[in-house]
């Protein structure tokens, strides 16, 4: 009786595991066939995204002319020295050629022009659809904007560009990658109320640009203000991942392992995560309870 209740029971578990597969094939097909045409539309575009192999450069130029002028009577800042300070900037202009997001536009203007109501019909939700557009369109900017840009920062910029732990730097970026997306998505779903969002997006991206340390390293703020930005998930957007690659965190005179700040970033996304879920549950209901 006992090893056929336990054969039944593993019978059991493998129906339960074989039902989940067949629920995953279907969104899975989906993913892959979102991620393909995105790369498709994006590829006929890609002069478009090309325009930041000139843009990416000169804003770094600009960074290279004033940190060099502020380092002319020191050879130290914040106990960066001018190489590390470079260094930092290199790497966080990689991040966000790899994080970049525009989720927030596309779904305020699905939004306000009335073509959201499309995939609301659709058999997946948009947020997974946006996602799936944003891995394609990355993944056509990792050789025709990351590429390039890596290249140049190396080369001509003598950045070092490697990490010193390859593994929890990509995981970083990853739990970064969607952060940016989570945040910029939320925002966007501010437009089942506001309609436009466009000053409400300016403002944020300042907000959240500046909170990240994508503007400044975080340790040239003040200890106080140091120590809010430590409490905010804005730095696991650039400041992290920048840190991690490079192989050590300090924030607020917290010093964390890679490990620890690392584990600290995904708290982070599933927070943000919770976030999303809630601002969807109730702006759903009302661009539904609109009539929609």
């Amino acid at each position: 009786m006992r090893a056929n209740f336990c054969g039944n029971r593993g019978w059991k578990s493998l129906l339960k595991l074989a039902k989940r597969r067949l629920k995953l094939r279907p969104a899975v097909a989906v993913m892959k066939a979102t991620v393909v045409t995105t790369y498709k539309e994006w590829m006929a575009y890609r002069s478009h995204m090309a325009v930041s192999l000139f843009v990416g450069p000169v804003f770094f130029l600009t960074q290279v002319f004033i940190w060099r002028a502020v380092y002319s009577t020191r050879t130290t800042l914040n106990g960066l020295t001018l190489e590390q300070m470079l260094t930092y900037y290199g790497i966080s202009a990689v991040i966000n050629y790899l994080t970049y997001d525009s989720a927030d536009w596309d779904l305020q203007w699905l939004i306000r022009t009335g073509g959201f109501l499309t995939f609301m019909l659709r058999p997946v939700t948009y947020s997974y659809y946006a996602l799936s557009q944003k891995i394609g369109h990355r993944i056509l900017a990792v050789w025709v904007e990351l590429f390039p840009i890596y290249l140049i920062f190396f080369f001509l910029f003598r950045i070092n560009l490697i990490p010193a732990a390859p593994g929890w730097a990509a995981l970083s970026i990853l739990l970064s990658f969607l952060l940016v997306f989570l945040t910029n998505y939320s925002i966007g779903i501010s437009a089942f109320w506001l309609t436009k969002t466009d000053g409400l997006r300016r403002a944020f991206q300042t907000m959240r640009d500046l909170s990240a340390g994508s503007i400044i390293p975080l340790t040239f703020f003040p200890e106080v203000m140091q120590k809010i930005l430590f409490f905010l998930p804005f730095q696991f957007i650039t400041y992290v991942p920048t840190r991690v690659f490079i192989g050590s965190y300090e924030l607020a005179g917290i010093k964390l392992t890679i490990p620890e700040v690392v584990g600290l970033q995904f708290g982070a996304v599933l927070v943000m995560f919770g976030v999303y879920k809630i601002l969807w549950h109730f702006g759903i209901k009302r661009f539904t309870g609109v009539g929609a």
